[in-house]
């Protein structure tokens, strides 16, 4: 950095403001992805088990809840693999451009 704040040769920088911007904007869309089957089996859980609260007039907290939970983990379980393997693939790309990054 130069005393006036400015870069000393910008002609030398690899990451732009636009590329940071991108690769956040990658980022947040890998977690969306990794955490979408997740979420949308949790909604479908939550849409059924509040359908059969309204048949049966049961209220209870721990019906909801347990089952809930329940399946969460069987989704986290059942789509580990796919979430591990995405997961890795979007680190390989970005690790292996490191050096597109640190210049």
């Amino acid at each position: 950095m130069e005393p006036c704040g400015g870069l000393a040769d910008e002609g030398l920088l690899h990451v732009t403001p636009e590329f940071a911007i991108q690769i956040v904007r990658d980022s947040l869309l890998m977690v969306f992805w990794l955490a979408a089957p997740i979420l949308i089996a949790g909604f479908v859980a939550g849409i059924a088990l509040s359908l059969i609260q309204i048949v049966t007039s049961i209220q209870d907290t721990a019906f909801s809840t347990v089952p809930r939970l329940t399946i969460f983990l069987a989704a986290t379980i059942i789509s580990m693999p796919w979430m591990l393997k995405k997961a890795m693939g979007y680190a390989i790309s970005i690790l292996g451009n490191l050096s597109r990054y640190a210049g």
